[in-house]
């Protein structure tokens, strides 16, 4: 049986390659394989939004079905920082400089509860789309632990897991993530 191409609208190699593990019956890509050279604005006040914004951007441009995620990590001490800005807190986009950030502005705090949440549309057209959200809850913790995964899996210690997400393995975090949850819903709805 020939794999089906779901198109992703996402450039971020990470999580194209954590998708893709997680449904081995697809083969996915993102959709700067199909030639598209451009940045999508993400210009929404919610996860919904800027991944309803990516999955339509691409949808139109392709003619083709599209699943996109707007994720992101929000701390109940920062009333749900950095959230939407996750991946640009710091201003650059850098894994490493957002942790950073995000490790300063919690110094000397011992409320450090935090969740991942994703938020997936799969875009068919304006009459036809879904959308779902995943969660998984843990902390922020004091420094780096490993160096699996990307983004601030390094500083999130899971609650499922009891570990650092930056010393799981793919297999460990792929079975409770934000991601994987979300994804698990979702993966009704694509044809």
């Amino acid at each position: 049986m020939d794999k089906k191409i779901l198109v992703l609208a996402s450039g971020n190699k990470g999580k194209i390659r954590e998708i893709s593990n997680m449904l081995p019956n697809f083969i996915v890509k993102g959709y700067k394989e199909f030639g598209l050279d451009f940045e999508i604005e993400e210009n929404g006040a919610t996860y919904y939004e800027n991944a309803f914004i990516k999955a339509k951007t691409v949808s139109k441009i392709l003619n083709l079905p599209v699943l996109a995620d707007d994720s992101g990590l929000s701390v109940d001490y920062l009333n749900g920082e950095p959230g939407v800005y996750s991946a640009r807190y710091a201003g650059d986009g850098d894994d490493e400089h957002n942790n950073d950030k995000l490790l300063k502005n919690l110094e000397g705090i011992t409320d450090r509860k935090a969740k991942f949440i994703c938020c997936m549309v799969y875009y068919v057209s304006e009459e036809e789309n879904y959308s779902v959200t995943g969660e998984t809850s843990g902390e922020i913790l004091y420094k780096r632990e490993g160096k699996s995964g990307f983004g601030y899996d390094p500083i999130f210690y899971s609650y499922d897991l009891n570990k650092s997400l930056g010393v799981a393995t793919d297999e460990e975090k792929n079975s409770i993530s934000h991601r994987s949850r979300a994804l698990k819903e979702i993966v009704k709805f694509i044809k």
